[in-house]
C-alpha cells in the first residue's frame, strides 16, 4: 500500500545523480579514486585512524571478526535484538554466537551484566550494536573487555557521527562496521565501511577485502604496480566508485540531516513522554546521535496487542516496522537455547515509528495522536 507517512525517506537530490554520472563518464567505475576519497573523508569525520570501504556492512562485520582472530572454537558475545548479520558474521568466521540480553525497554542495547555472566574460557570477542544510533554502555563494556582480554567489535550501522562521551561511535572498540544500505542515514543502496585505529588490522582487512591480493586493479591501471601476489584466502568485498561517489555526497549532507532529526525526536518526546503504557528507549540520552530510527516499547502488552496497534497505524496511512525480531528465535539459531527475557519482551512489543529529517511537526503530531488513539 501507499502510505501517507512512510517509515523513511531518502535524503537525495540531484547531487547524487550528478556524482554517479560523473563517475560513469570518467571511465573508471570499480574500486578506485572515489573509494579512496570516501575512506579519507569518512575517517576524518570520525577522527579514526583507518576506514576501508566495503560492498556492504555484513562484509565489514565479517572482516572485523577475522582481524580480531575469531575462528573455530571461539565464542563471541552478541545481542539478539539486532539484525541477523550481527550474529551471522561470527559464524562466517567459524565462531559461535553467544546471545546476551539487553538492559531493558528503556535501554535496548546489550547488557554489560549479562556479558559478564556469559564469559567462558572460549570467549574471544564482544559484538556491540548501538541500536537506533544510541551508544551502548561502552565504559563498562570496554572495562570488561580489558579485564578478560577480549576484542570489541562495534556494529555502528545505526550510528554514523553518533557520540559517546566525546568519542564517535565506531572509534571506541578494536574495529567497527557501518552500513550505507538504502534506509540508513547515509545511503548508497548497498555499501559499508570498516573502521579501526589499529594499523595491523587495517592492513589485514585491506588484504582480505580484495581476494588477498597485494595490489588492486586501479593501482595497476594507473601504473603504480604491474603485478600482484595473493597472500591470503580473501574475498570480493570491495565497494565500487559509483557507490562511493554517491556516499561522498551523502556524507556532506549527514551533519545537517542529523541536526534536523534531533528536532523531530524532540517533538516525539514532548508528545509521548507522559503517555501511559509507552516507554521511549534512551529518552534520557544527552549525547549527539544519528536518530536512525524512533522506537517505542509498549508496556503491559503482548505481541498480539502490539500488532493490533501497528494495524491501526497502518490503516491511518502510517508505515511502521519492528526492530528487531530476536535472532535467537530464528530456526537457524534455535540450538543456542538462549533465555533472554528483556530481549523477547521488547522484540514482541516494540514499534518503530517514522523518522527522517524532512518529517514535519504536524506529521509527528498526527503519528502521536494516532498512536494514542490506538492505545486507547
Amino acid at each position: 500500500m501507499s502510505y501517507k507517512i512512510p517509515l523513511f525517506k531518502l535524503n537525495f537530490d540531484g547531487a547524487e545523480a550528478r556524482a554517479a554520472a560523473d563517475t560513469i563518464n570518467s571511465g573508471w567505475i570499480s574500486t578506485g579514486p572515489k573509494c579512496a576519497a570516501l575512506e579519507e573523508e569518512f575517517a576524518k569525520a570520525l577522527g579514526a585512524g583507518f576506514a576501508l570501504s566495503t560492498c556492504n556492512c555484513t562484509s565489514a562485520l565479517h572482516l572485523c571478526c577475522l582481524v580480531c582472530g575469531v575462528g573455530p572454537g571461539d565464542e563471541v558475545l552478541v545481542p539478539s535484538l539486532t539484525f541477523a548479520a550481527s550474529a551471522n558474521c561470527i559464524r562466517y568466521a567459524g565462531g559461535t554466537p553467544v546471545f546476551c540480553d539487553i538492559v531493558g525497554p528503556g535501554h535496548i542495547n546489550i547488557d554489560p551484566e549479562d556479558i559478564l555472566r556469559k564469559i567462558t574460557p572460549r570467549t574471544k570477542a564482544i559484538v556491540v550494536v548501538h541500536m537506533a544510533g544510541f551508544p551502548a554502555r561502552m565504559d563498562e563494556i570496554m572495562q570488561i573487555a580489558r579485564e578478560h582480554g577480549l576484542k570489541v567489535i562495534e556494529d555502528a550501522c545505526h550510528g554514523p557521527l553518533s557520540e559517546y562521551k566525546g568519542k564517535k561511535l565506531g572509534t571506541i572498540g578494536d574495529c567497527s562496521a557501518f552500513s550505507f544500505f538504502s534506509n540508513k542515514n547515509m545511503s548508497t543502496g548497498e555499501g559499508g565501511m570498516l573502521v579501526t585505529g589499529n594499523p595491523e588490522m587495517a592492513a589485514q582487512a585491506r588484504l582480505l577485502r580484495s581476494h588477498g591480493m597485494t595490489t588492486m586493479s586501479y593501482q595497476r591501471a594507473t601504473g603504480h604496480a604491474t603485478e600482484y601476489d595473493i597472500q591470503a584466502l580473501g574475498y570480493n568485498y570491495r565497494m565500487d566508485d559509483i557507490r562511493a561517489s554517491i556516499a561522498l555526497e551523502q556524507l556532506k549532507k549527514l551533519p545537517g540531516d542529523l541536526e534536523k532529526r534531533i528536532a523531530v525526536r524532540s517533538r516525539y518526546l514532548s508528545r509521548l513522554a507522559d503517555v501511559p503504557g509507552v516507554v521511549i528507549p534512551f529518552a534520557d540520552n544527552k549525547e549527539f546521535v544519528s536518530n536512525y530510527i524512533f522506537p517505542v516499547v509498549l508496556i503491559g502488552s503482548d505481541r498480539a496487542r502490539r500488532d493490533r496497534v501497528r494495524e491501526f497505524l497502518h490503516a491511518a496511512g502510517i508505515q511502521t516496522s519492528v526492530h528487531y525480531p530476536s535472532i535467537h528465535r530464528f530456526s537457524v539459531y534455535k540450538e543456542s537455547n538462549a533465555v533472554l527475557p528483556n530481549t523477547e519482551y521488547v522484540s514482541d512489543n516494540e514499534i518503530t515509528l517514522p523518522m527522517y529529517a524532512s518529517l514535519s511537526e504536524s506529521e509527528v503530531d498526527y503519528i502521536c495522536d494516532t498512536l494514542i488513539n490506538a492505545l486507547a
